[in-house]
């Protein structure tokens, strides 16, 4: 199930958000910590309003809520609302048996919360909050939780990859408590919220609003990784880097896998450890993944199998699982290629300035040295430049002599993250002007439309912007991970 948290200051608002998710929601989290002081007080007809199950929840700040009334208050708060016909009401862990008895003006004696609430059929959650850490016990926290017959929660914060397979692993260590609820808050854990259903979890919170560290949007969730739609038989495949989420290629795979309505999941992983990943990945069984920055290199000693290209260029950006081993595989270096296959074929390009010396270009000068076609490896340190050019016999320059080939490169290539993010102002070699003549070849995707292209643009060059070779390289990734052709009817939004 996937519930989306709601946190608009009136019901209102908060009905609107319903409305606005409800093709992709199973039920709702109403944050009484987020409604005006006025909608509070009548926060017990929401349910009645809404055609889905919802969770009353009031959280404190040391919870990572707003609320900052006296805990007396609150929970009287939380009792005159949990009146009305709610599913699921939350309760922290440590709020003690005998601070939820209250004097009901209706009754003559005190009337006991928790019982009310299971006599009405409402489900109690008990939850734990940690925004530091994964506790060494949190196995134990679970099971103490789940022995008072509520469902337990908790939403702790993993600092790394280690904590990740922690919670995977509570399913295995806890499989007898049928009803829990585990989050991995922050960046690291978004991928428990994505595959909740390996961690054992009941459901995956959502928000329009990131209501909580690490929330995904409800339509991504649903349609993009239909993360309540997986199952024991879905294949699992993601990406690897550090950073990750900038990353588009969940958009090409995965509506390439339900297209021709395979059963697989494309999720980013942030790692830390490449050595931690695999073990989560025979752990998950994953089927293949992408390497991005900075793991290109690493991952290789993990390989039982390595391509031509791997080998060649010394980089690797697919790994599939081949016959009991992994399989290492560039694909960067015929996506990069794909796009002036034709110019190539026709020896239209000659000579080719790469800028930058990094990563990203070494598959570039590779492809393009073993095609005949001469490269000037434009980069701001000498050395870097260097090293790469004697591996490839190119030639090599610094970024300040770029006014140096002006006119005299067929093909112009920016590898470099200048234009992208803090950089996204900046001209990754501002001495270098274009004729006109040349392709101008960005492997930054997002911008559409970096300083470097609307420079080439605006000479007016042929220009090749970096989500079609993402395009390209995704799509034989693609073929690798599933043994089938991409789809070529799918469009994917890059």
């Amino acid at each position: 199930m996937l519930c989306l948290t709601l946190t608009g200051s009136t019901l209102e608002e908060n009905r609107a958000l319903v409305e606005r998710n409800r093709t992709w929601i199973s039920l709702a989290e109403l944050r009484l910590d987020h409604l005006h002081p006025d909608e509070q007080k009548i926060a017990s007809s929401f349910p009645s309003t809404v055609d889905l199950p919802v969770i009353l929840t009031l959280r404190r700040t040391i919870d990572g809520g707003k609320c900052t009334l006296a805990e007396k208050q609150r929970l009287q708060l939380l009792y005159e609302a949990s009146k009305g016909d709610f599913a699921y009401v939350d309760i922290e862990d440590d709020v003690k048996k005998g601070d939820l008895k209250f004097k009901d003006p209706l009754f003559e004696q005190k009337v006991d919360m928790e019982v009310s609430l299971r006599q009405r059929g409402i489900k109690i959650i008990r939850s734990y909050h940690n925004f530091e850490c994964v506790p060494a016990d949190i196995f134990g926290r679970i099971s103490k939780l789940a022995a008072k017959g509520d469902i337990p929660k908790v939403a702790v914060t993993p600092n790394n990859l280690m904590d990740i397979i922690t919670l995977f692993r509570v399913q295995q260590e806890l499989s007898d408590v049928q009803e829990k609820i585990i989050i991995g808050m922050g960046e690291f854990g978004i991928c428990t919220r994505i595959l909740y259903k390996k961690c054992g979890s009941l459901l995956s919170f959502c928000s329009d609003s990131q209501a909580a560290p690490g929330h995904v949007g409800a339509q991504a969730m649903s349609t993009l990784y239909r993360a309540d739609k997986l199952d024991e038989k879905t294949h699992i495949f993601g990406i690897i880097g550090n950073p990750v989420y900038h990353t588009a290629s969940p958009k090409i795979h995965n509506p390439g896998f339900e297209a021709i309505r395979y059963n697989a999941v494309y999720v980013p992983f942030l790692v830390d450890s490449v050595r931690a990943f695999f073990k989560l990945a025979e752990m998950l069984q994953i089927h293949g993944f992408s390497v991005t920055v900075p793991h290109k290199r690493s991952v290789q000693p993990y390989l039982g199998r390595i391509t031509r290209e791997v080998k060649q260029i010394g980089s690797c950006n697919t790994v599939v699982r081949i016959q009991n081993m992994w399989k290492g595989m560039n694909t960067d270096y015929y996506g990069f290629l794909a796009p002036i296959s034709e110019e190539i074929g026709k020896g239209a390009i000659r000579h080719a300035l790469v800028i930058g010396a990094g990563g990203a270009s070494r598959a570039v000068v590779w492809a393009l040295h073993n095609h005949g076609v001469k490269v000037t490896i434009l980069n701001r340190s000498q050395e870097h430049a260097r090293s790469l050019a004697s591996e490839t016999m190119s030639n090599y320059d610094t970024l300040e002599r770029g006014h140096l080939y002006n006119g005299a490169a067929d093909l112009v290539v920016q590898t470099t993250s200048v234009g992208m993010g803090e950089l996204s102002s900046m001209d990754p070699c501002p001495s270098f002007s274009f004729t006109g003549n040349e392709i101008a070849y960005e492997l930054v995707y997002e911008p559409k439309e970096t300083v470097f292209l609307k420079k080439a643009k605006d000479a007016g060059c042929r220009i090749v912007n970096g989500s079609q070779m993402l395009m390209e390289q995704g799509k034989l990734q693609f073929e690798a991970f599933t043994g089938y052709h991409y789809p070529h009817w799918i469009q994917a939004d890059l």
